[in-house]
């Protein structure tokens, strides 16, 4: 019997019946596709039922909310997520998997990432295209990068359309909406939420708080 709040996992090919009888189910399902870079550590998983793991639990439970409340997540973000839960369901098969050090993004491999991300900073960036810009395999790019700056590739983009329009609430009049989509968020209620997380207020409190003419 499945339980509240447990985890399954079924691998590419298999088949899983299930039959409910009187039940108000309500459930998150993740579909990751077996030619996705970064579900490596997925091969050869057997079926797992009735597990549990906190960190995937928070990851879906995040990535529910944020899409219940219509907002698009960036693809780095979804890949990335992705990424970790393979790693995770890995674990609960009982795989050991080499722990591995990573060292820094070269100096000029860096600056092509950053050109990257500000040439594209209002469009839908992807894991995938930062790490052929860096000629690095997805999970090699994405634990460089981190040691490198500090965060995941997907943080940093975030960081950086906050960065860029904290400027634009300081010196222009430019509305919260017209900013939202020059940065590359899904909507203005987006922008919002993500700049109240990361800044600790919204747009409009930083404007009057920040601008010159407060």
């Amino acid at each position: 019997m499945d339980r509240p709040g447990d985890l399954t996992f079924v691998p590419a090919g298999a088949e899983r019946l299930g039959t409910y009888r009187d039940v108000n189910l309500s459930y998150s399902a993740l579909w990751i596709d077996p030619e996705f870079p970064g579900s490596e550590s997925l091969a050869d998983t057997p079926i797992l039922v009735n597990r549990s793991d906190n960190v995937i639990a928070t990851l879906l439970s995040s990535l529910r909310v944020e899409m219940a409340l219509g907002h698009k997540p960036d693809t780095a973000y979804v890949e990335h997520l992705a990424a970790l839960v393979s790693l995770r369901v890995a674990m609960l098969a009982g795989k050991q998997l080499p722990a591995v050090r990573y060292g820094h993004l070269g100096r000029r491999t860096f600056a092509r990432i950053q050109e990257y991300i500000e040439a594209r900073i209002n469009s839908d960036i992807s894991l995938s295209e930062l790490a052929a810009v860096a000629e690095m395999g997805v999970d090699t790019f994405a634990r460089r990068f981190k040691a490198t700056t500090g965060l995941a590739p997907y943080a940093y983009v975030i960081e950086e359309r906050v960065r860029r329009a904290e400027v634009v609430l300081r010196e222009t009049g430019a509305s919260i909406g017209t900013i939202a989509f020059r940065f590359g968020f899904s909507s203005q209620s987006h922008f919002t939420a993500t700049f109240r997380r990361l800044r600790g207020m919204t747009p409009r409190a930083y404007r009057v708080q920040f601008s010159p003419e407060s």
